[in-house]
């Protein structure tokens, strides 16, 4: 890419493109991790849900949601996220919705295997959307928009969350939270357009430029065959495996971080709202700081290594001090919680500089449902030892341990593309 097509690129991809893709992604991460919140608040009670049980419930989510990550993202490139994306906004908020009007824990449970379904297609298809639209120089710092939907929607979800509970019970905070998802689906379909070609409010100069800069970087990486030959890269395989072992501990400190902070401060539900939104409040300065220097200085895997590192760290940390030195422990965990989402941005944009166009879709998506996958694991596995013990300790530890292994599988694992951007294209963009 030469500096005048990296000069003419339109500004307005950004206010224009970010704003749609972060409140659809902050959508559906309402919609997913109130559960821990319902779980704290009296569902299983009152539907006589057993701790193992309400483990389970609260991570067949993620078993639906492993399902359709690869067909949805092949589907929004090969054809459109448009369609995709609205019948999935409509079909998430209503079950969403009626998670809240449940009395069978039978039904439950396919409420929450479908939801996973519905939302499963949204994240491959919102990063092959923004590969779509933004070069090399900027992927990290997009894709970092598009995550912080993730803690900032469960930072005011946990306080939120905590007063609607309070004041209309479990099943009052589902129905009024699956709501937002189906009215945004029509303003999604009003203004989203999947490619540059496609966008009313550029003109055909505009227009060209982005195509023809992303065009740019496809010519000097190594052109791949297939999609079996993508999935058995070696790269792929490695990065795959680094997402598991990472969502196992993310996704088993959104689930249940709400029982396990109200267990261990025996605080009220909305005291414990508000301490549960520390780390996503904290993720936010963090994601941002680090998606501007892995983008200025294209360091995808050190920021990658450096945040889950510390985040491995605190949260053993966290493990040794235990309840006896609760404020502290929560201050590492908060640390640890923050530390974990900071490199999804910078991660997420070594795919697409890995591999060629024809097969990114299928191996970002593969890549994706190796960590709904961890993420399956996490949920159930950390709601189930919190339940046989009677203590967080022991899912403490697994979680600690599965992001040491993705951190040594990350140290391990090279993330640069088969060529380096050259001095010329960083200062293009500095």
């Amino acid at each position: 890419m030469n500096q005048n097509i990296a000069g003419i690129l339109p500004a307005s991809r950004w206010g224009k493109l970010i704003p749609i893709a972060f409140i659809t992604y902050s959508l559906a991460y309402l919609d997913r991790a109130n559960y821990g919140f319902g779980a704290a608040a009296g569902l299983a009670e009152d539907l006589n849900i057993t701790p193992a049980i309400s483990a389970l419930l609260g991570a067949l989510f993620f078993l639906g949601y492993f399902c359709f990550q690869v067909p949805g993202g092949i589907y929004a490139e090969k054809h459109s996220a448009k369609k995709l994306i609205f019948w999935s906004l409509i079909l998430w908020g209503a079950l969403a919705t009626a998670t809240g009007m449940v009395h069978s824990v039978a039904l439950l449970a396919v409420i929450r295997f479908l939801l996973g379904v519905a939302e499963s297609v949204v994240m491959p298809a919102m990063l092959i959307f923004l590969s779509h639209w933004f070069t090399r120089a900027e992927r990290s710092k997009a894709n970092t928009f598009l995550f912080l939907g993730n803690p900032i929607t469960v930072l005011w979800m946990s306080i939120l969350s905590g007063y609607l509970v309070n004041a209309f019970g479990w099943r009052g905070m589902f129905i009024i939270e699956g709501v937002p998802a189906i009215l945004w689906a029509f303003i999604w379909w009003k203004i989203y357009a999947d490619r540059p070609r496609d966008a009313k409010w550029l003109n055909e100069a505009e227009k060209r430029a982005v195509e023809n800069a992303l065009a740019a970087e496809q010519q000097s990486i190594k052109p791949v065959k297939n999609y079996r030959e993508a999935f058995r890269s070696p790269k792929v395989l490695a990065l795959a495996f680094i997402h598991f072992f990472w969502n196992i501990g993310m996704y088993g400190f959104i689930m249940w971080l709400p029982s396990m902070l109200k267990s261990a401060s025996g605080m009220g539900i909305v005291a414990t709202g508000w301490l549960s939104a520390a780390p996503y409040l904290l993720a936010v300065p963090l994601m941002l700081t680090a998606s501007w220097f892995s983008d200025k200085y294209q360091q995808r895997k050190n920021i990658v290594l450096l945040f889950l590192g510390l985040g491995a760290v605190c949260f053993i940390a966290s493990f040794t001090l235990g309840a006896t030195h609760f404020w502290l422990s929560w201050v590492l965990l908060v640390i640890a919680g923050g530390a974990m989402y900071t490199p999804y941005g910078p991660f997420f944009a070594a795919i697409p500089e890995m591999l060629p166009r024809n097969v990114v879709a299928g191996a970002m998506s593969f890549v994706v449902c190796f960590g709904a996958l961890g993420s399956f694991v996490g949920a159930w596995i950390v709601g189930y030892l919190n339940g046989l013990t009677g203590s967080p300790a022991a899912s403490y530890v697994f979680m600690g341990g599965s992001l040491v292994v993705a951190v040594l599988l990350t140290a391990l694992t090279t993330f640069s593309s088969l060529s380096t951007p050259t001095a010329q294209t960083r200062s293009a963009h500095s």
